[in-house]
């Protein structure tokens, strides 16, 4: 979230933000209610200074015996105090008008981030791997899952409606697989710290990281207001909400695989089939929390981990850098890495990996203590997928495809699988 002075002192910068972002916000709305909440406050301090410089005067003709004198004007003082009653109420209200406008408003992207509408103006940063040349017609993943018996839509929409996946046999075994090795990989190689967060969080953590209020429609929530997390990134990012870090203790790297849940809102009839867009999925998250003068190099190293990822599954990918129109709410640059998918002929998404800068740690009121100094300041918080796992799957088995339907496994996963090597019916 961003300082509400910074939102006062800023709001033509902001229009052109909010018009580059493609958002919509009433700034307007917001300078009504900031002036007429100064105009309040300035208004009752005004009349709590009176009442209080009164109160004296009071006491002092109670103690010379003017009895009378000093109940007159506490009757009159009355009045006083039931108009700073009123008036603290409608402050109350007002505070609640702008912490909204706080909450809602985007991030501001960094002067890096390419302006934009949509994904057709995304910057290409760079690729890797060839396209494999097919001397037959490539299936798509879910063909290929149904034929093999280890990936069950049918039976998986009996279960939870559409949009939902079994996984059986060697196709469980291969997810299974891409956690361990991912994992494993993060944690001996690139320096990441395993944890198991719960995937139940009340609605304060979610406000934190800026899941909520915007994207409540897309969570699964419980009755008693508890949100199923959309990824980990909301509890990794949470460990240390409401402490001051020092400085030599950051960066923290900290990983985690968990189920995520999401209703998908808004993405009716698209990606209807298959592993693409499921309510439910698994992810391994990378998440930093860095100074404000090494985040940016932090992120260009976290893309390198979630490159590694694909290296070692020998997937072709490419990186793009998101434009304005497509950078998520709470990034202030972005990068996503996208797999080679034959069946579809074209590349998408499998990790997403942004810089927040401070906007997530004043939402949760993390921050740390620079060497040498009194005064505390916000963290910079990251994250990125290292990767999306059921993504990942799919992207294996129409990549290592061979014409009588088998799937090679690739040799960076055959410890995991038991050595096997191929997955076939």
């Amino acid at each position: 979230m961003l300082d509400l002075r910074y939102i006062r002192d800023n709001i033509e910068f902001l229009e052109e933000m909010l018009k580059n972002r493609g958002t919509e916000v009433n700034l307007n709305e917001f300078e009504q209610y900031d002036a007429e909440r100064r105009e309040i406050l300035t208004k009752v301090e005004a009349l709590k200074h009176k009442r209080n410089t009164v109160s004296q005067e009071i006491g002092k003709l109670m103690r010379e015996g003017k009895k009378e004198e000093a109940e007159a004007i506490k009757a009159e003082m009355g009045g006083v105090s039931g108009e700073i009653k009123t008036l603290d109420a409608r402050l109350g209200e007002l505070d609640e008008k702008l912490r909204y406008f706080q909450m809602t408003i985007p991030n501001v992207y960094h002067e890096s981030t390419p302006v934009g509408n949509d994904e057709e103006d995304n910057l290409l940063v760079r690729s890797w791997g060839e396209p494999r040349k097919f001397d037959f017609e490539p299936k798509a993943h879910y063909e290929l899952g149904e034929d093999l018996e280890i990936l069950d839509f049918e039976r998986g929409a009996k279960l939870g409606g559409s949009r939902f996946t079994i996984y059986r046999g060697a196709g469980a075994r291969l997810e299974r697989a891409l956690i361990n090795f991912m994992l494993d990989l993060h944690t001996t190689e690139h320096g990441y710290t395993e944890h198991i967060t719960p995937y139940i969080v009340n609605r304060e953590i979610c406000e934190g990281t800026g899941q909520l209020p915007k994207f409540e429609e897309d969570m699964y929530k419980t009755t008693d207001d508890m949100f199923l997390i959309s990824t980990s990134e909301i509890t990794l990012t949470s460990i240390h909400r409401k402490e001051i870090l020092e400085e030599k203790d950051l960066p923290k790297y900290y990983t985690a695989h968990s189920p995520c849940f999401r209703r998908e809102a808004g993405s009716y009839g698209r990606d209807m089939k298959g592993l693409i867009r499921q309510h439910q999925f698994n992810k391994v998250e990378m998440v930093k929390l860095a100074t404000p003068q090494t985040s940016y190099d932090e992120l260009e190293k976290m893309v390198v981990n979630a490159e590694t990822v694909l290296q070692r599954l020998g997937l072709p990918y490419r990186i793009v850098q998101l434009c304005t129109g497509d950078i998520g709410f709470g990034a202030t640059k972005t990068y996503d890495l996208e797999v080679w998918v034959p069946a579809q002929g074209k590349y998408r998404e499998i990790s997403s990996c942004s810089n927040c800068g401070d906007f997530q740690a004043r939402r949760m009121g993390l921050k740390y203590r620079p060497e040498g100094e009194k005064k505390s300041e916000f963290v910079h918080t990251l994250n990125g997928s290292g990767v999306a796992v059921g993504r990942a799957l799919l992207a294996i088995l129409e990549n290592y495809q061979q014409e009588d339907g088998s799937i090679i496994v690739p040799e960076a996963l055959r410890p995991y699988m038991g050595g096997a090597d191929v997955i076939k019916k």
